[in-house]
């Protein structure tokens, strides 16, 4: 977009999607109802992740009778940090918030995060979950240990029960372009800025329509990527597990002279397999985690992006603009 469309835009609603045409009628009818009543100029970046459903045809068809929507494409499913960082990348707005598609964040809150973000000039607004009932007890479980546990690694700017609903100025989302992360886990990244920030309290939803498309194993992986984004402390565990074989070995040397010594030098098959498995044990594990901090620095190394992107109705509207301006008289295009 242009630097004019740049200034004239106060707020940009990044939407990730993956696969959600059965909800995506009922969040734009909810959506559009919020931001229509703010009286203030806006667009929102749905970001569809690869879909493999209709949800670009359900886009296309919304666009049609909206025009402040705005469909990026990615050629293939990166993720979805990958998909909130292609739509924060792109997003023009003076203000920038991000919500998921499946309404279990209330988007009617976007309003108060953006008074409180004016009212106090704040730079980030939080939305916090204080109310997870909707929610399954291992989910509610998992999340506890979660946010515990990067709350340790990354000390108490993290706020608890703080997922990716938020409301960023443009000041933050510049300073998160500027950041070389290759795998960013804002969860963590927003908190590590300190810029001066705010909380909105919310009763957490069920899924409007359709299944979730966070299942176990992408949030292990995202805890995973906060641990080694944010913190030594595995490797320190490595260490620590190190010293404690070492430690355990030399009290078993220790054992082994003072049985020679006193003559009790009966040999046991399970003393020496507990010492292997257990020195095998810390070793894979210590290799392990090495691995996975070597493996962040190869993928940073490569520099590949963390997206591509096949389609920006932005750009198409405006080279349409391009081609309606007159051409000068003696000139050609």
């Amino acid at each position: 977009m242009s630097t004019t469309a740049e200034q004239a835009t106060t707020l940009s609603v990044v939407v990730p999607m993956y696969n959600e045409e059965a909800v995506l009628p009922i969040m734009a009818e909810r959506l559009r109802k919020v931001l229509d009543g703010l009286d203030v100029s806006y667009e929102v970046v749905a970001v569809d992740d690869g879909s493999t459903d209709a949800t670009a045809a359900v886009l296309i068809g919304l666009r049609r009778y909206w025009p402040q929507l705005r469909i990026i494409r990615l050629r293939r499913n990166g993720g979805h940090q990958a998909a909130l960082t292609a739509g924060m990348h792109r997003a023009v707005g003076q203000y920038v918030a991000s919500i998921d598609a499946d309404l279990q964040d209330p988007p009617e809150l976007i309003k108060d995060m953006l008074d409180l973000a004016r009212s106090q000039n704040l730079d980030i607004v939080y939305g916090v979950r204080n109310d997870r009932s909707t929610d399954t007890v291992f989910k509610r479980w998992t999340a506890v240990g979660y946010y515990r546990m990067m709350r340790g690694f990354a000390g108490n700017r993290v706020p608890h029960n703080a997922g990716d609903f938020r409301l960023l100025s443009r000041v933050t989302v510049d300073a998160l372009r500027a950041l070389p992360e290759q795998q960013p886990v804002y969860r963590l990244l927003v908190p590590w800025l300190g810029f001066p920030s705010g909380t909105v309290e919310y009763s957490r939803e069920r899924r409007a329509a359709g299944v979730t498309k966070y299942p176990l194993t992408k949030m292990v992986r995202l805890a995973a990527d906060s641990v080694t984004s944010f913190s030594a402390a595995p490797l320190r565990l490595a260490t620590w597990l190190g010293l404690a074989g070492f430690g355990v070995c030399i009290a078993l040397v220790v054992w082994v002279l003072v049985a020679y010594f006193i003559g009790v030098t009966v040999p046991g098959w399970a003393s020496l397999s507990v010492v292997l498995l257990f020195l095998g044990a810390v070793q894979l594990l210590c290799l392990g985690l090495l691995g996975e901090y070597v493996g962040r620095i190869f993928a940073a190394m490569q520099g590949r992006p963390a997206f591509f992107i096949a389609y920006d109705s932005a750009e198409d509207a405006a080279a349409a603009v391009a081609d309606e301006e007159p051409v000068p008289a003696g000139r050609t295009r």
